[in-house]
């Protein structure tokens, strides 16, 4: 199978789990067209924005997922679909686990990830000592409040995700808070949630996955 993505993308999320399946991936580099110098130079690598890479992918997103005819995207679905294949613990065992993963998942997105992500890109691009940053901040903190409590609640009653096992679902859904680290007492507020969180994030397989993550330079040229 092969993975058409850098480390510095959602692909994180596929590479853990594929380490922890057991699963082999040959990663073919795909830059995010803004972090090239010049993605219009004659020798610049692929990129989201190449031509043969929008033919397999028009969103012109990465990660994406071929194996054999399938071409697979959305870095959550594409977990799924490696666990599902792979079997093993980390796999639904019944159609309601499975049920479970996909709705954690479809959480993750709707719920979690359009106020972490932010959160991680207001710290990114320097803005944190700003008042629109803080403000920005300040929104998607109080946004995540209730979602937060959700998974609280949940984590309360469960050791992990689903079936009182690590899972893929708690790489999906450990990812997606990964995002709201960056801003200090987001998590830390939870406390079921920030054990669980650390719990998975100790995990060697997440600890190699990040140490190639920060070998990859966040921009090329």
């Amino acid at each position: 199978m092969q993975l058409f993505a850098t480390y510095r993308s959602r692909a994180t999320r596929n590479l853990w789990a594929a380490a922890e399946l057991g699963v082999t991936l040959d990663l073919v580099p795909v830059w995010q067209t803004y972090r090239l110098r010049d993605p219009a130079a004659a020798d610049a690598p692929m990129h989201t924005g190449s031509p043969e890479f929008l033919e397999m992918s028009p969103a012109g997103a990465i990660p994406v997922l071929r194996d054999g005819d399938l071409v697979l995207s959305e870095s959550l679905a594409i977990n799924l679909y490696l666990a599902k294949k792979a079997g093993g613990p980390l796999a639904a065992q019944t159609d309601g686990e499975e049920a479970q993963m996909v709705q954690w998942a479809l959480y993750a997105m709707t719920a979690m990830e359009p106020h972490t992500l932010p959160i991680l890109y207001v710290h990114a691009e320097k803005r944190r000592d700003t008042n629109e940053g803080l403000a920005e901040i300040g929104t998607h903190v109080l946004a995540l409040e209730r979602p937060l409590k959700a998974l609280e609640a949940h984590l309360t009653a469960h050791s992990y995700m689903i079936g009182h096992r690590f899972t893929v679902a708690d790489i999906n859904m450990a990812e997606v808070l990964r995002y709201a680290q960056a801003e200090n007492g987001v998590i830390e507020r939870f406390g079921a949630v920030d054990a669980w969180l650390r719990a998975c994030q100790s995990r060697p397989a997440y600890t190699a996955m990040m140490a190639e993550r920060e070998k990859e330079p966040a921009i090329l040229g």
